[in-house]
């Protein structure tokens, strides 16, 4: 009697992006402010205020619980200036933990749903982000890739481990990126650069993150924090009402309507994942073998 061939795993939403190891960084308990299961550590250092993602085993991706913290974190801060880096030495943030957020199960609870149409489809988070007078800065201590890397261009500055690499890979899974790709990556590193980066899904170390002025510094991994904090401290001993009045200016003058790109970001972000590319994508993947794209 012939053997049955093996049969190939249904194709999920878990499929779309792939996380790496990791290795979790000690900090002391007594030296931190907990919260939210301890998915993002506050610490308060003076008026400096830190912000680690803290899902390691998840090479500190994003889902909805992480989401909710970060957005509550910078919108009810009161630090002059706020350093956003990831948990351990893998990751600054691999994107969206797309098995919980796309899951069947996932929460989508009729309080994320009011609060995502009250942004006009601009992801909250992405929302306070963009839209907070504090200024951000992004220690980047490895892998931003994805929506990991819209969190590093939505800083206002970027200190950058020399291990670190950062990617816009969307386009790899036949997706579109979001709106803080479209629009902030091509301030940084002006729109010929950008449409490189956005149409390969190339992901670049940090020497050429800082040559194409993605990045003002690059570091040794052991510096990336002390280089951060020095510069956030730097900014928080100047008067506060006048920085945050250059931030929203430079705002007023520099941004598009965020929430109106993203509403047309959300709309083709679903509209792709619905096509044959996505899920070609998404099968090479798990097959290991190179995709073959129709443009269906």
């Amino acid at each position: 009697m012939k053997s049955r061939p093996a049969k190939r795993p249904a194709l999920t939403s878990r499929h779309y992006f792939q996380g790496f190891g990791f290795m979790r960084a000690f900090r002391p308990k007594e030296d931190r402010e907990e919260g939210m299961d301890d998915i993002l550590i506050t610490e308060k250092r003076g008026h400096v205020t830190v912000l680690t993602l803290n899902r390691p085993e998840a090479m500190n991706s994003l889902d909805y619980e992480l989401y909710d913290a970060l957005e509550q974190a910078v919108r009810t801060s009161d630090a002059r200036a706020i350093v956003i880096t990831g948990s351990g030495t893998r990751a600054f943030c691999a994107g969206d933990d797309v098995k919980k957020i796309l899951s069947k199960g996932a929460p989508v609870t009729p309080e994320r749903a009011a609060k995502a149409k009250e942004t006009g489809g601009l992801p909250p988070a992405a929302d306070a982000l963009l839209h907070t007078d504090i200024p951000v800065i992004a220690a980047i201590n490895g892998f931003a890739l994805g929506w990991g890397a819209e969190l590093a261009i939505m800083a206002d500055m970027r200190v950058m481990a020399d291990t670190a690499k950062f990617g816009e890979i969307f386009v790899t899974r036949g997706l579109c990126c979001d709106a803080p790709g479209l629009g902030r990556l091509a301030q940084l590193v002006g729109r010929e650069k950008a449409s490189e980066l956005l149409f390969t899904g190339d992901v670049i170390d940090a020497a050429e993150a800082k040559a194409i002025g993605l990045v003002s510094r690059v570091v040794k991994p052991e510096e990336l924090m002390p280089t951060a904090l020095a510069l956030a401290e730097k900014i928080a001993a100047n008067p506060p009402q006048a920085v945050r009045s250059l931030k929203a200016g430079l705002r007023r003058t520099l941004d598009p309507d965020w929430r109106d790109t993203g509403k047309w970001a959300i709309t083709e972000i679903r509209r792709l994942m619905q096509t044959a590319d996505a899920k070609e994508s998404a099968a090479a993947f798990i097959e290991k073998r190179k995709p073959v794209f129709t443009g269906n």
